[in-house]
């Protein structure tokens, strides 16, 4: 599903106009990353939780010579665990 399709979708179930919608789920998802860009976790009940979680530092390989080893520096990075409910509704899907 396109972000377009998920407007037409919120439209359709909520009733209110695609222009409405769209701003509703700009909206969110303007939230959620501003809330993951503080470091906060987003919790939604029944549906999962979004969070910041760090990557530490490792060494790699060079794909094009993979005799010489690179430095991959720490990050943070976003990261989304299903719900319970979540999980059990895709895993009945067909």
């Amino acid at each position: 599903m396109t972000k377009a399709e998920l407007v037409t979708q919120v439209a359709k179930e909520t009733g209110m106009n695609k222009k409405n919608s769209g701003e509703a789920v700009k909206a969110i998802f303007a939230a959620i990353e501003g809330a993951l860009a503080k470091g906060d976790k987003v919790q939604l009940v029944g549906f999962g939780t979004f969070e910041v979680r760090k990557r530490a530092a490792r060494e790699g390989r060079n794909p094009q010579d993979p005799k010489k080893v690179i430095k991959i520096p720490a990050k943070k990075v976003p990261v989304f665990r299903p719900g319970k409910a979540l999980k059990d509704r895709v895993a009945k899907a067909k």
